[in-house]
């Protein structure tokens, strides 16, 4: 009996000291003492929000001259069409 339970110890022992010093173990640790996961810094976080930010300003401004270019278009088949539904004067050639 002892010797099982010097076994499950020693190895017992040393998987919990791996795990402890494992990035997953100090995960755990941070998560319990209070604070957010240990392997992410703020800074980090912020400039990937900085950047989504950026992109999202970026994508708005797209769409934005995708609009105007779309009026434009439509105004310019406005225009064509209306010259071509004109009535010529008495003597132009068609």
């Amino acid at each position: 009996m002892e010797d099982i339970l010097a076994i499950v110890l020693i190895f017992g022992g040393g998987t919990a000291f791996a795990l402890a010093m494992s990035p997953i173990g100090r995960a755990i640790a941070a998560r319990i003492q209070g604070g957010g996961p240990a392997s992410v810094p703020s800074e980090d976080v912020q400039r990937a929000l900085d950047a989504s930010h950026a992109v999202l300003e970026e994508v708005e401004g797209l769409r934005r001259d995708i609009g105007e270019l779309q009026e434009r278009v439509d105004f310019t088949e406005r225009m064509l069409a209306r010259q071509r539904e004109d009535p010529r004067l008495p003597g132009q050639a068609s």
